[in-house]
């Protein structure tokens, strides 16, 4: 079986803030802090006794400072991937909703290719596509566990490209994601079909936060 948990993070201060996120570069809040341990401690008794595992991240600080304890967990070194970024909203970014345009995708066709109109936003596709390399990179890997560390908008696209959902008919997919939450994506030996087996799984956020110090691998 080859096993992929994606993690959105959990709180971000961009948030609190009440500020466009994307590429701005914001931390997690306390509470954000907290959840990113409880997360670490969900994937140790998801994947136990895993000895080689393939960690990779956005190289936001809000997702590297989610991938910090559970690297510590398993005791690996995140990859850092670019691609996994958030989508890119330009000159929005840092700026308050709504001061900036923002123009919907039209209904049916060039949904993909559509401009906000904010300067430096990227398209659907753009964002898109760099997803998919993202997911294709982790693929190749060819690790039998792997956690990816990302963005709640960036999710749909790594599931899309998982399921096999061809680029140019992804401009209506739509996976909703709560900050914090894990999605476990599975593909099997014999038929190499893949699965969501779950989506957006926020459980783990409830319970206490344990002393991970006492299970730390190597």
């Amino acid at each position: 079986m080859r096993n992929v948990f994606i993690v959105t993070h959990p709180g971000a201060t961009h948030v609190t803030d009440n500020v466009v996120g994307g590429w701005y570069d914001s931390s997690l809040t306390e509470q954000g802090s907290r959840d990113a341990e409880r997360i670490a401690e969900r994937l140790v008794v998801l994947l136990p006794g895993t000895q080689k595992l393939h960690l990779v991240t956005s190289d936001m600080r809000r997702t590297q400072q989610t991938a910090a304890p559970i690297a510590h967990a398993f005791g690996v070194a995140p990859v850092i991937d670019r691609d996994l970024r958030e989508r890119s909203y330009g000159d929005a970014e840092g700026q308050a909703p709504g001061t900036t345009v923002f123009l919907p995708p039209p209904l049916d066709s060039g949904r993909l290719d559509h401009h906000p109109g904010t300067p430096g936003t990227e398209t659907r596709r753009e964002w898109a596509a760099r997803a998919y390399r993202a997911l294709e990179r982790v693929v190749e890997a060819g690790a039998e566990q792997t956690i990816i560390v990302t963005h709640g908008g960036t999710l749909t696209y790594l599931i899309s490209a998982w399921i096999g959902l061809p680029l140019e008919h992804a401009g209506h997919a739509k996976f909703s994601s709560t900050p914090g939450g894990l999605t476990h994506l599975r593909e099997d030996d014999f038929a190499h079909d893949r699965a969501v087996v779950t989506l957006n799984d926020c459980a783990h956020l409830n319970a206490l936060v344990p002393d991970l110090s006492s299970r730390t691998r190597r």
